[in-house]
């Protein structure tokens, strides 16, 4: 069993460092010292990249989580003893020799770190990938994941805000100028085909088809679908390119659509593509103004699609298809919301139901 999966004494702590401090402890003594990284980490990130075909943003956030590990392992910043000249060798050893005991002493670590349960349970999910991974590409790999078991969390409900709020949501934008037109074209397809806002900012022209009335989505792990296109969206977006076209601050975005369709759809005041950051900060703008919750988010609409497309008798594989779920149990919490959208209705409407 590797030293660094032992409980630490209080003795062996750095006196500046508390023996229960907080998350955000936590994470200033995690940057007071460089990252430690392997190449086995690497290569994991590789093959999540090019094989299983992860987003950027999502493999990310698997190495975040395996390069604290790897810190851990090496006495960092959870274990508070950090050794200087460690090699890689060795490192490697404490990596595939690690054992269920060794991943316990890590979740110990991070529970007194003041980590959620939530963080925790991604942290243990992302050392299953990469445990599983490795024990594929070497029969001799024990797994110390088969022992763990993730921490319990409260389930939480998506967040879904009801449709006089939608409605006065895309109301917000300026429509009479093109970045204001272009901003409720982006509510309107947001809420109009539940995309994720990752897939709305990759829409090319040649994506949408007014004829049709669809868009071609490439969603997570490279999976495609074609999703329909509602009226007003449609409206919207032919709205927005009737001021785009003429506007002379995109001429040069004019002359490279005309050669190609590989030309984004919703682009940002330079006439680059927008950034899904933008999209959120455009929506935190319009929600001040609108005087709504400010921790309504783009996902948010996305929640709202398939609430009110549940409440209003849609079926749930339908919307698990829309969505660009893999699994129908991620499309069957929203059933939940509707559940006690129609007990709200019930409790309140009916006579004798209290």
């Amino acid at each position: 069993m590797p030293a660094a999966s032992k409980p630490l004494p209080d003795e062996a702590r750095p006196a500046a460092t508390p023996a229960t401090p907080a998350a955000g402890g936590a994470r200033a003594a995690a940057a007071a010292k460089p990252s430690v990284n392997h190449p086995l980490v690497q290569r994991f990130l590789d093959y999540l990249t090019h094989e299983r075909h992860f987003s950027p943003y999502t493999a990310r956030c698997y190495g975040a989580d395996l390069r604290q590990y790897v810190e851990y392992l090496a006495g960092g910043p959870l274990a508070a003893q950090l050794e200087e000249e460690i090699d890689e060798e060795t490192l490697g050893y404490k990596l595939r020799g690690a054992d269920a005991m060794t991943i316990r002493g890590l979740l110990g670590h991070l529970d007194q770190f003041g980590y959620s349960p939530a963080t925790t349970a991604r942290k243990v999910a992302t050392l299953r990938s990469f445990y599983k991974w490795l024990s594929g590409i070497d029969p001799d790999q024990v797994n110390p994941m088969l022992l763990i078991r993730s921490p319990k969390q409260a389930k939480r409900l998506p967040k879904a805000i009801n449709v006089e709020q939608v409605e006065a949501l895309l109301a917000a934008p300026d429509n009479r100028e093109t970045l204001g037109a272009r901003d409720r074209a982006i509510l309107e397809t947001l809420y109009s085909t539940g995309v994720r806002v990752s897939e709305l900012v990759q829409l090319d022209r040649g994506d949408v088809s007014m004829a049709e009335q669809t868009m071609h989505i490439r969603g997570k792990g490279k999976k495609e679908r074609i999703v329909p296109l509602g009226s007003h969206a449609l409206a919207a977006i032919r709205h927005y390119m009737t001021l785009l076209e003429p506007d002379p601050r995109f001429a040069k975005l004019r002359r490279e659509s005309d050669r190609t369709a590989a030309v984004p759809v919703f682009i940002n005041k330079n006439g680059g593509r927008l950034s899904s950051r933008s999209v959120r900060r455009k929506l935190d703008k319009y929600l001040v103004g609108a005087g709504m919750d400010p921790g309504i988010s783009p996902h948010t609409l996305r929640h709202s699609f398939a609430t009110h497309l549940l409440d209003n008798g849609a079926d749930l594989r339908s919307v698990q298809e829309l969505l660009g779920h893999q699994s129908l149990s991620t499309t069957q919490v929203y059933t939940h919301l509707s559940t006690m959208r129609m007990r709200t209705a019930y409790a309140q409407a009916h006579p004798r139901a209290v």
